[in-house]
């Protein structure tokens, strides 16, 4: 039995009555019904049930044990219907009044159990929502089975990678880049150089790493990757020659976005007897006509140039677990300080990672400094330039700090944690 194909139908952009109409009514009653009648009645859903009917009838006929597994999948189909249709009104109104939705229902089905979850005593499965456009719904291309682990810094990798306007790259470990970069201005190979320039901030812990590109793997980025060893490739495309390269190394795991893959605009996460719903962090598409607004508080506007250095490297701190502090020189990350329950230690490990590169450096703060160590620590490294929100009750202690030395300042009054 097929229902009307609403899902298909908001996926094509269309919208008012045109999906109002696409709500089959009559059919998952029928489903329900002949599911609910299973001692008698076989009931598909799926064209993936096909095979199996036909073996069944061939050999005489379906069992008891067969026709309640398939009302198990006709009740589990009407039920992601149902929440397709409760999930599309749900959106509209949280775009009519701005509140999120009174009631919350999320459906979705078993893609694959993996071979445990995040550590080996757990189990572990990856489910794909109706509608997705996401992680999930990759192609992958070659390479061992998928972790728990590889999806979670699959997705990490693509939230830095395309936060980037530019062609970009971005490596993650443990859910945490260790380099993010743009292309170096007059690259021949875009993706190739910003692959490079990622893996220069920190390549002691990009062996294995995940590593997503914003746009197609070339042949020469994959020539690049050959000695490196890495765990999964996530990209929207890959030239075949580069992965003719790739087949070289049997267990690197290749996935292909969706084309129409997109960012989610709501972040869901699990919490004991509940869970929490939040927008989705996000930039602006003119993020650089708001940095334009970012208050200066300590030394003279840069030039465009830095500034552009300053945009990078906040966009690049959103991708950083809080406490978060990036050091960026020419669009690339030289130096990343996460996780951290203090400040002042992630801008200790920020200009750890740097070394000799802090010097001339730019930084990002995902959250206001609050005393003026951390900043003087970013200071004292020879950082020229600090973009933060601001809004410490000790504000004019940092900013003091940055006016003695020399230093550019930026408010953004907008934080972005991530935990």
């Amino acid at each position: 039995m097929n229902l009307y194909p609403f899902v298909e139908t908001v996926a094509s952009g269309a919208v008012g009555d045109d999906v109002v109409e696409q709500i089959d009514i009559g059919g998952p009653a029928m489903a329900r019904a002949a599911a609910k009648n299973h001692a008698n009645v076989a009931i598909v859903v799926s064209p993936q049930s096909y095979p199996g009917i036909i073996s069944a009838l061939d050999a005489g006929g379906t069992s008891l044990s067969q026709r309640r597994e398939l009302a198990a999948r006709a009740f589990a189909h009407t039920a992601a219907y149902d929440t397709a249709v409760a999930s599309w009104f749900a959106e509209g109104t949280l775009q009519d009044d701005g509140d999120l939705p009174t009631h919350l229902t999320i459906q979705a089905e078993r893609l694959a159990t993996l071979r445990y979850g995040e550590n080996s005593h757990q189990r572990g499965a990856i489910y794909t929502r109706a509608g997705g456009h996401g992680i999930a719904q990759a192609t992958q291309l070659q390479g061992k089975e998928m972790s728990y682990n590889n999806y979670v810094d699959a997705d990490a990798a693509l939230r830095a990678a395309y936060d980037m306007v530019k062609p970009a790259v971005a490596i993650i470990k443990h859910a945490n880049p260790c380099g993010i970069a743009t292309t170096a201005p007059n690259a021949l190979d875009p993706i190739a150089s910003a692959h490079l320039r990622a893996h220069e901030c920190d390549p002691v812990s990009a062996y294995g790493g995940v590593i997503a590109a914003n746009g197609t793997v070339t042949l020469k980025m994959a020539e690049n990757l050959k000695d490196i060893f890495t765990e999964v490739i996530v990209a929207p495309s890959f030239e075949p020659a580069a992965l003719e390269v790739f087949k070289a190394k049997k267990n690197l795991r290749l996935l292909q976005l969706p084309e129409d893959w997109q960012q989610e605009r709501m972040d869901v996460r699990l919490v004991s007897g509940g869970l929490l719903l939040q927008d989705a962090d996000r930039f602006p598409d003119d993020i650089v006509s708001v940095a334009k607004n970012w208050e200066l508080v300590s030394g003279e506007r840069p030039s465009d140039e830095e500034m552009e250095n300053l945009i990078f490297a906040w966009k690049a701190c959103r991708a950083v677990k809080s406490n978060a502090i990036v050091l960026a020189k020419d669009n690339a990350t030289v130096g990343v300080g996460m996780g951290q329950v203090n400040r002042v230690d992630s801008c200790r490990l920020a200009v750890e990672r740097a070394g000799d590169r802090a010097a001339g450096s730019v930084a990002s703060s995902d959250a206001f400094f609050p005393f003026a160590d951390g900043a003087q620590v970013l200071i004292d490294a020879g950082v020229t330039a600090i973009v933060q929100p601001g809004g410490s009750v000790r504000d004019e202690e940092v900013v003091d700090a940055a006016r003695k030395a020399g230093v550019t300042m930026f408010f953004t009054g907008e934080r972005h944690f991530f935990h």
